[in-house]
């Protein structure tokens, strides 16, 4: 199990701030995408496209890193120690 925290509209839809998602240790972001929206239905059309990619304005951190700007993007390896934060994109003025 890893512990996700949601930020935002993405909050709203799945109820609470931090759930867990069971995800093996040794799991890749991808892998803990489909587990998010296999555990919460509603989150696919928010946080994926009509191909099941996740949204260019969806971002994902991992410790503190956007999943974008690691080595291996959304192959990276995770542990259930990881911090893992989702936010969608965020506007205001």
């Amino acid at each position: 199990m890893v512990q996700v925290n949601f930020f935002s509209t993405l909050r709203q839809i799945v109820g609470k701030k931090t759930v867990e998602i069971p995800l093996l240790e040794g799991g890749e972001i991808r892998q803990l995408v489909d587990e998010i929206v296999s555990c919460y239905p509603a989150l696919r059309r928010e946080i994926l496209n009509d191909q099941g990619e996740l949204y260019g304005h969806i971002h994902i951190f991992i410790n503190g890193r956007e999943s974008s700007f690691l080595e291996n993007a959304l192959e990276t390896e995770i542990s259930c120690d990881d911090t893992i934060s989702i936010f969608p994109a965020v506007g205001g003025g």
